[in-house]
């Protein structure tokens, strides 16, 4: 295999500390999704030479009269034959400034989950519109699902300004458009709109000759220079344990430490907290990374703590400051989104909930409104949920959850439900 020299990164410890930015992609079919990573990885040289030998081939083959890039991106046989997003395609590429995971999601509307799976864990979303047709229905159900799983900065990618001859009066009323739209949601805080051709690489990652009259950034600038570092909760102090470890050896015949990852707030030695859901309180003694001890740690690092009490605790249970508890209780209302092909949301239907490392037995108490993703209206009067359906819905479980609002932390507002007989994943859901 042939390599490109700037794809390999540096070894040393300022690679591994670089940034990393997770962002989705969303938009309409043919809006120009994968062409637009295909794009922004040729360009940024992060593709093997092997890699542009294949798609030459395969552009060829189709009779395509460029190199189609969405073919770096599209690696399902059906969506290469078909020109569309099925499945969330991740890639990952790195420049010297961050790295980066991309989730190339689906805009067909039949593949909501899908993105709604993507975008889970995305700091940034990138919304297509075809600089021909403009904001449409499916722009506004794009953006009110990243606004619905907390994604705060947007990027509004333009796209196919080549085919109106590089207008900036049709890009500013696109803008405009979207703008309004956007207005009536409350998590999007950074929005960015950039004209751009994901087909002739215009402001993608290099400035575009063709549209002299824009003095924003281009696209990978901003993918580079975004901050996030607010996006994590480092208010409120959440430690889910997923495993107790006791070695059970001579060298550590009495050590009891507690895995699991930050989701949320800082984390020192010394520092005085709770175990939930028991109450007991006591003083963080040790926390090791990778073996290395370490003075402090955040979300959304992994972690070993050790406590100074012997405490019974177990996966499931959650170590938190004591000035700053979350909530708890069994009634949990939420915001869903609808998995399954086979089976409904209904009213009284019994599901297993997995929330942080807790699972518990849960009931659908009341399904409250149905949300119609594309004019944001509320359907008060339809009591079940079909495919990809959004909506607000009461939950009672078996066991009290230790949880914060969805909107305050994703990590601990965040769960899934699975059918009991058949292990599916059915819905994914966001407390409110």
């Amino acid at each position: 295999m042939t390599e490109n020299p700037t794809l390999t990164p540096p070894t040393d410890d300022g690679y591994l500390d670089m940034d990393l930015l997770r962002f989705t992609t969303a938009g309409s079919v043919d809006d120009g999704k994968s062409t637009l990573i295909g794009r922004l990885l040729y360009d940024s040289k992060n593709t093997f030479d092997d890699q542009m030998v294949a798609v030459e081939a395969d552009s060829k083959k189709r009779g395509d009269e460029h190199v189609n890039l969405a073919l770096l991106t599209d690696g399902l046989r059906a969506e290469r034959e078909q020109g569309i997003t099925i499945d969330v395609a991740y890639r990952y590429f790195a420049t010297p400034k961050r790295k980066f995971i991309i989730a190339d999601t689906p805009g067909h509307i039949q593949y909501t989950r899908n993105m709604v799976t993507g975008a889970s864990t995305a700091n940034l979303a990138i919304i297509l519109v075809d600089a021909r047709t403009g904001v449409i229905e499916q722009t506004c159900r794009h953006a009110f699902i990243a606004n619905l799983l907390r994604i705060r900065h947007v990027i509004v990618a333009v796209n196919k300004m080549d085919l109106v001859d590089h207008s900036e009066e049709r890009f500013n009323e696109i803008q405009s458009e979207f703008e309004e739209f956007a207005s009536r949601l409350d998590n999007i805080v950074d929005m960015v709109t950039i004209p751009i051709s994901a087909l002739h690489g215009d402001n993608v990652v290099d400035k575009s000759e063709n549209m002299p009259w824009y003095d924003g950034p281009t696209m990978l600038y901003h993918l580079e220079s975004v901050y996030i570092g607010s996006d994590h909760n480092h208010v409120d102090a959440r430690f889910p344990v997923q495993w107790v470890i006791r070695p059970h050896s001579d060298e550590y015949h009495d050590f009891r430490g507690y895995a699991g990852r930050v989701a949320g707030g800082v984390f020192k030695p010394g520092d005085e907290v709770t175990v939930q859901p028991s109450g007991f309180t006591t003083k963080i003694k040790t926390i090791e990374t990778n073996g290395e001890q370490m003075e402090e740690v955040f979300a959304p690092l992994s972690a070993v703590i050790t406590l100074e009490d012997e405490i019974d605790i177990s996966r499931g249970d959650m170590i938190v400051k004591a000035n700053n508890p979350p909530e708890k209780g069994q009634e949990i209302e939420a915001m869903v989104c609808w998995f399954s092909e086979n089976k409904q949301l209904t009213p009284r239907g019994k599901y297993i909930l997995r929330h942080t490392s807790k699972e518990v037995k849960a009931i659908v108490q009341e399904i409250k409104y149905k949300v119609n993703i594309n004019t944001l209206h509320k359907i008060e009067d339809d009591t079940t949920f079909g495919l990809n359906e959004i909506g607000r819905i009461t939950l009672r479980t078996s066991a009290p959850l230790l949880y914060d609002s969805y909107r305050r932390n994703r990590n601990t507002g965040s769960f899934i439900l699975i059918d009991a007989q058949t292990n599916e994943t059915v819905a994914a859901g966001m407390i409110v």
